[in-house]
C-alpha cells in the first residue's frame, strides 16, 4: 500500500459521477471522492461539466482514511487536466469594492464625455 500525505498530487481515473461529486480510483489500490465543493471555487451546477467517467486527472489529497484505503481529494487548486501543477489564485484585497465605489462615477462621466466628444 502506498503512503499518501495531505497536499500530495496523485493521478486518478474517474470511475463515477454523482450530483455531489466524483469517485476516482488511484493505482487500483485507493478509492477517492472529489466532493462538489472541491471541484471549483465557483458554482458547480453539473460535475460532468468538469470531469467525466474514464477521465485521467490529477487531484490533490486533502484527507486520508487508511483503514478503508480512501482519499478525500480536490481539483480546485491544481491544473487537474494537464499536469497537476498548482494554480495561483489572486489574493483578495482588504479594500474589497471600495475602489470601485470611489471611482465608478468618475469613470462613467469620463466615458460619457469620450462618447459625446466623438459625435
Amino acid at each position: 500500500m502506498k503512503d499518501f500525505k495531505e497536499k500530495d498530487i496523485v493521478t486518478a481515473t474517474v470511475t463515477g459521477v454523482q450530483k455531489y461529486g466524483a469517485f476516482v480510483n488511484i493505482d487500483d489500490e485507493y478509492d477517492g471522492l472529489i466532493h462538489i465543493s472541491e471541484i471549483s471555487y465557483g458554482f458547480v451546477k453539473n460535475v460532468n461539466d468538469y470531469i467525466k467517467v474514464g477521465d485521467k486527472i490529477y487531484a490533490e489529497v486533502v484527507g486520508i482514511n487508511n483503514d478503508n484505503n480512501q482519499l478525500k481529494l480536490s481539483i480546485k487548486d491544481i491544473d487537474y487536466k494537464k499536469d497537476g501543477s498548482r494554480l495561483k489564485r489572486m489574493a483578495e484585497t482588504k479594500s474589497g469594492f471600495e475602489p470601485l465605489k470611489e471611482h465608478l462615477d468618475i469613470w462613467i462621466k469620463d466615458k460619457i464625455k469620450e462618447i459625446t466628444d466623438k459625435m
